[in-house]
């Protein structure tokens, strides 16, 4: 299963963009920002934008975990 490697709203928080920025500019969408939160993984457009604004790969996102 995949798992999040890194707290990303923190650290989109951290990068100037928390979540009222996010939805205002409309660079990640509702259920996005509540994926995030609830610790799902989001869907591969989402996830390109977040490598975009934090500047890192999707691997320092993202790890696989077995079970």
């Amino acid at each position: 299963m995949f798992i999040y490697k890194i707290d990303v709203l923190e650290e989109l928080k951290k990068a100037g963009y928390n979540t009222t920025r996010l939805r205002r500019e409309k660079l990640l969408t509702e259920s996005a920002i509540q994926d995030l939160r609830n610790g799902k993984i989001v869907g591969i457009i989402s996830l390109e934008k977040i490598c975009a604004l934090l500047e890192i790969q999707p691997g320092d996102i993202i790890g696989y975990k077995r079970g």
